[in-house]
This record gives structure tokens, sequence and C-alpha cells, in this order.
């Protein structure tokens, strides 16, 4: 037997260490830093709002009653409310209309074989547009003219037939019966002269209708049929659209509050109108036209979706500068009488509340809540509640004001 070598074999041993107190000592340290992070949040939002809060209260003039006046005095620019009578310019939104848009459509069909305008040409009543196919109208014409002398001439071979029988009647002739017979054939005579000049007018009047004229003086606008193009009364499309445009009507709309102070200070809608002032229109550009216009007219009907009433104004146009379908802004002054006017750095915003500082007569500021009027020309503020004459206020950097604050006047 062959020779046999043991092996020696090293031995390794493993040795576990247990590691699940490792990682809970390491959750434990994980959750108390969540924890106090937290906490620390919590702490800086009370802080925060603690700090907001004393902000409120110590804010212009806006803080409780109860507050400490400043130790020192302040200097600030004051008034004394006083009723007034002040002109504001109220905005509205405006759409710009000729004073007649025409649209011309041809009263005869054919093919259009001159176009004698150009687009936003200037034209007189009455001067041509377009040229139809004159051929098969004036054909026509000869035809009915034509039918007319035959006519004609049937009538006065029916006159000479009465004539004659007539005289034969009245030798006795011819019977009645033959004398009433010629003078029905010339009545039937007349009757055809009398349908062939209709004919003949009604001839004349197509062939006239070939050439389309301007319904009235105005502008041209677009020209969407060319040379070639067939065209008749009952195509979709205007042939042109003709804009009257020597006065321009602005229509634009006022709320009803607005529309039922105007009746109340003149007593009817009708003399609200003749009363209103000159109006301006604002191009949009933002340039303002240079004539003014005047208001004629209002509707009679409230819009339900919108609670305004739409009124017209109009606008001489010599240079035409205004083109039918533009839009602008009409500026309306509105004045008011004896009523009281701040200005508008004496007013402090808070959401939809507006305040003021009054001054007591030892010098010290409140805040005293007011109500204005929507309308303003962003210099000054119509007072309708909360103010009355001859309080004090300060009328600048009311907003740097605290409650009770000794205030003392620049001037």
């Amino acid at each position: 037997m062959g020779s046999f070598r043991q092996n020696r074999k090293t031995k390794i041993r493993f040795f576990f260490v247990p590691l699940h107190p490792i990682s809970e000592k390491r959750d434990e340290i994980k959750n108390n830093l969540n924890n106090n992070i937290t906490k620390m949040k919590r702490n800086i939002s009370m802080v925060a709002g603690a700090i907001g809060m004393v902000a409120f209260m110590l804010t212009s003039c806006g803080g409780g009653k109860g507050q400490q006046q400043a130790a020192s005095v302040t200097v600030f620019k004051t008034i004394k409310a006083e009723k007034t009578d002040i002109t504001l310019n109220t905005k509205a939104s405006a759409t710009i209309r000729g004073r007649q848009d025409i649209d011309v459509y041809p009263q005869v069909g054919g093919t259009l074989q001159r176009l004698c305008v150009t687009e936003g040409q200037v034209v007189k009543k009455g001067q041509p547009l377009f040229i139809i196919d004159q051929v098969p109208y004036q054909a026509a014409l000869n035809t009915a003219e034509a039918a007319l002398k035959a006519a004609e001439a049937q009538e006065a071979t029916a006159t000479l037939n009465y004539e004659s029988r007539k005289k034969l009647h009245e030798q006795e002739v011819v019977s009645d019966f033959d004398l009433q017979t010629t003078y029905n054939t010339l009545l039937t005579a007349k009757a055809s002269v009398a349908q062939a000049q209709a004919q003949v007018v009604n001839a004349r009047n197509s062939l006239s209708y070939t050439v389309v004229k301007s319904p009235a003086d105005g502008v041209v606008g677009t020209l969407p049929y060319r040379q070639g193009a067939l065209v008749s009364s009952a195509m979709p499309q205007p042939l042109t659209t003709v804009s009257d445009n020597s006065e321009m009507y602005v229509y634009f709309s006022i709320n009803e509050s607005q529309l039922l102070k105007m009746i109340r200070e003149s007593g009817t809608l009708e003399k609200a109108i003749e009363t209103m002032p000159e109006v301006t229109l604002q191009l949009v550009d933002g340039s303002e036209y240079e004539m003014k216009g005047r208001v004629e007219s209002a509707s009679g009907v409230v819009d339900r979706s919108t609670g305004s009433v739409q009124l017209r104004a109009v606008f001489a146009n010599p240079n035409h500068m205004l083109h039918s379908g533009s839009s602008g802004n009409i500026i309306i002054p509105m004045e008011y009488k004896d009523v009281i006017a701040i200005p508008a750095t004496a007013a402090v915003q808070t959401q939809d509340k507006f305040r003021v500082c009054t001054v007591d007569e030892k010098g010290a500021a409140h805040g005293q809540l007011i109500s204005i009027l929507p309308q303003n020309n962003g210099q000054q503020f119509i007072v309708t509640e909360g103010l009355s004459e001859g309080t004090e206020i300060v009328a600048d950097g009311a907003n740097m004001v605290k409650e009770g604050q000794i205030v003392k006047n620049v001037n």
C-alpha cells in the first residue's frame, strides 16, 4: 500500500459580539436630538408671535387706547379737517365706434369688374366704390325699352280704332257692343304700356345698381373681394364697410350708484345728462385726445350681470385720428361739493379699513376709523364717515405715529 500523508488543518474561531445595545443607544440619541429641535422650533414660533403681537400693538395709531404715550415729543405736520368743493376724475373703459358703420352689399349679382377705392380711403356720399358687369343689365334695359315702344304702338292703334268706331256709333253704323269692345282693347293697350314702363324702370334701376356707391361720408374699411369675384346680394360678407367718422361715438359704463347720485342731484336722467361736464378720451397709448367730448345719451336698462349703465359720448374727429373699433378710457370729472377731503398721506390702510391719527387738545394722537369714497385722484380722499369738520389730524407720516404719542405741529 502507498504511503499516507496526514494534512494539518488550521482551526479558525469566530467571536460574535452583540450589536443591539449600540443600535438602541444610537436611536435614543437621535430621538432626544429630534425632540430638542422640535422644542426649539416651538419656542422660536412663540417668540416670533410675541414679537408680532408687540409690533401690532405699537403700530401707527392702531394700538389700544390704554397704551402709554411716548416720552418724547415728535414733530409731524398736522391739519384741520375742513369742508370744501373738490373735483375727482373717474376713469372708465371705453369702446370707440363710428357715427355710422354701414355694411355695403350689392343689390344685383354679377362679376366684380372694377374697384374704385382703396382701403382706408375717405369717400363722400354717392361716390362710386365698385362696378359690377353691366352688359346683361344694359341688354335687359334695351329689351324693356323696345317692349315699351311696341306697347305704345299698340296703344296708338287701339286709340285710332276706338275713335273710328265712336264716330260710326254716332252715325248708328256700329252697335254698342262693337264700340265697347274697341274701348276695352284700348284699355288693354294702355295697361300694356304701363307694364312696359315699369319694366323699363326696373331694368334701369338694375343697371344703376351695377355701380355700387357710398351710402354716406366716411372711410372705407377692408376690401375682401377683388376684381373678377362673383358677388350677389345674398353673399355672407359685405363688399366693404363705410364708417362715418366725422363724429365718433364712445361707449362706456358707470355703476348704478353713480347713476342714482346723478339723478338725485338733477331730478331726471335727461337733466343729469345735460348737466354732465365735458369728458376726456384717453387713447390706448396713454395720451389724451386733443378734443373734449360730451355725453349725449344713456341706456335706460341696468346690466344685470355688471350692475352698470352704458353711456354714449360724442367726439368730433376732423383729423380722422379716431378709428372705429378702437378702445380707450373715458375720464369723467365728478364734482363733490361741501365734503371733507384729506390728503392720501393722512390715511393708513389696513386691509379694507382706513384710519387717521387725530390729535386732541393735549397734543396726543389717537387712531380713528374712517370711511372714504372709492373714487379718488390718488392725492386726496373724500371722507364720508368718522371725521368731523375742525378735527386736527396728522397730515403726513401717520403710519409712524403711535397711539397716545405727543405730536407737535411742524408749522
